[in-house]
């Protein structure tokens, strides 16, 4: 297998695991398989699909470093795109159904309740990560700036993380888990940077 033919397959690996949670909603939805309430069952899994991808994300250069695992840093952005992708189908869910396309109400319910106001906080965030996601913008702000840039997707996640542990009315154990994933992830992130060597002028 070619290098060429070997990112092809991680690509389609990626895309096939990232659309798959998607398709499975839409056949169980046409199916009546969502439960008793199937809008509160489609908001919270593209929710939780939010903070996985997010998650995912933050996990490919610690997971390269550790196992040389090179190829998963060509499909990241591939990956936070996914996480965009149900960050938008968990907006648009909520909008359809909980204001049923009222956006004037928006305002007024994100005051109301906070963990609104905080979730799409995590989505504003994540909307110039996927704007600049191609090539060309890549290019245009230059590596140093783009990778400053997407260092926010630690702060959409742990603003997803409260977001998801203010919904939740009892039990918290996912809420949890991912709070102490994303809390890793970020010990891993400065450590790396405690141990990078500080550059001297001559």
């Amino acid at each position: 297998m070619t290098f060429s033919s070997d990112s092809r397959f991680h690509r389609q690996l990626v895309f096939i695991n990232g659309i798959l949670p998607a398709l499975l909603i839409i056949i169980d939805g046409w199916r009546g398989k969502l439960g008793v309430n199937p809008v509160e069952f489609i908001t919270r899994a593209t929710g939780v699909l939010t903070l996985v991808f997010l998650v995912i994300s933050l996990m490919v250069t610690p997971l390269r470093k550790t196992f040389g695992w090179s190829w998963l840093l060509k499909q990241r952005r591939l990956i936070g795109l996914y996480a965009f992708f149900y960050g938008v189908a968990h907006l648009l869910t909520y909008l359809a159904y909980d204001r049923g396309w009222e956006l004037q109400t928006v305002i007024g319910d994100v005051y109301k309740r906070p963990f609104i106001a905080i979730g799409m906080f995590g989505f504003l965030l994540m909307v110039p990560l996927a704007v600049t996601s191609t090539n060309a913008m890549i290019k245009k702000l230059g590596g140093k700036r783009w990778n400053q840039l997407h260092r926010l997707t630690y702060i959409i996640a742990i603003a997803g993380v409260v977001h998801y542990y203010m919904i939740v009315k009892s039990d918290i154990t996912y809420p949890l888990f991912f709070a102490i994933v994303v809390s890793l992830l970020l010990g891993y992130r400065v450590v790396a940077n405690l141990k990078k060597p500080v550059k001297t002028v001559p």
